[in-house]
């Protein structure tokens, strides 16, 4: 088999390992229902065979309730990750994250508002909480970029330097918010947590078209990102438009990472050590790092919400679990690589 083959082999068995991966973590949960139950429940939504004799409730749980959070988790995690890894390609820095310009902090600053208004309002499955965190996430990269510019080229040292300041402000903004509404500031400090506890299929068919085609731009962009890695000024050598491939990434990455902040909260750490990890299994070409940064951040984050799930009656923000795993593990790798190097 040649060397092409081959990659497109573990590409397949990686995604049919999700598959499967999908397929386990909607099984578990708190509340026991028999497999074969389950079973014939996934027959009947997906093949359209008959269900038989299942429990109103069991069907309830697993088709509306575990299904959709499952996938949705998927979809959070693929899409965080491969941000993550388009960011710390363009910037050439494995510490980038898709959060790095500030988008969480807008996101924070703009779902606090919303509690704190109480609005019922929403629009295509967004509640508007969920609206004003994209805005503010949306709106942040838009600032950032353009406070970032010098004249026609923004420098990557500006964009991240700029993206810190924004969001430090912003997190200070989002803290005054609170101390003034003292009595939401429970349901702030939730959503700022990260969590897929109450989401269903109108989330799910929200965030996927928006992750499909985001993820596809960016890997139509791989043959730019893997030169971008020797220096920008090399790339524009070999006559890579550095300026526009920067917007490209920037926007697709925020579009991504936004509808999924406005959806799930703030969900740390998923973005920044999948992409890290992928890279040192599978080497730096994007044409492969970002597949599999997609794959293995989607499958991360559903076990990770799985465990958030089934730990306790009283369930967990995804978030913490993320960062229960991500911190000690990134901190580990960081260690490794500094020995590898001294």
């Amino acid at each position: 088999m040649s060397k092409e083959g081959r990659k497109k082999g573990i590409v397949a068995l990686a995604a049919a390992g999700c598959l499967i991966l999908i397929y386990i973590c909607t099984i578990t949960g708190i509340t026991s229902i028999p497999v074969g139950e389950i079973n014939r429940i996934l027959a009947s939504k997906l093949l359209g065979a008959g269900a038989g004799a299942v429990d109103a409730g069991s069907e309830a749980i697993i088709w509306k309730v575990r299904m959709p959070r499952v996938i949705l988790g998927f979809l959070a995690g693929g899409g965080l990750s491969v941000c993550g890894a388009a960011y710390q390609g363009i910037f050439r820095n494995p510490m980038a994250d898709p959060y790095i310009l500030g988008v969480s902090s807008g996101a924070a600053l703009g779902a606090s508002l919303g509690i704190i208004m109480h609005g019922s309002g929403g629009f295509a499955g967004l509640s508007l909480t969920a609206l004003l965190a994209f805005a503010g996430a949306f709106a942040t990269v838009f600032v950032v970029y353009h406070i970032s510019r010098r004249g026609r080229t923004v420098p990557v040292a500006s964009l991240l330097l700029s993206g810190i300041a924004v969001g430090q402000s912003l997190t200070a903004l989002m803290s005054l918010v609170m101390i003034f509404n003292v009595q939401s500031m429970n349901q702030i400090m939730f959503w700022t947590l990260g969590s897929l506890n109450g989401k269903g299929w109108p989330q799910v068919m929200l965030a996927a078209p928006w992750l499909a085609a985001g993820a596809a731009v960016l890997l139509s962009m791989r043959r730019e990102l893997d030169i971008m890695l020797m220096g920008e000024e090399t790339a524009t050598q070999l006559g890579v438009d550095t300026e526009r491939l920067k917007k490209k990434v920037l926007i697709s990455s925020s579009v991504i990472t936004a509808v999924l902040v406005s959806v799930t909260g703030i969900i740390g750490f998923v973005g920044l050590v999948v992409p890290h990890v992928v890279r040192l299994a599978v080497g730096p070409k994007h044409r492969i790092l970002l597949p599999f940064s997609l794959l293995f951040g989607g499958t991360f984050l559903v076990i990770c919400d799985t465990l958030a799930r089934s730990l306790s009656p009283s369930e967990i923000p995804v978030g913490i679990i993320t960062a229960a795993f991500g911190g000690p593990f990134f901190l580990y790798l960081l260690r490794r690589s500094g020995k590898a190097g001294g």
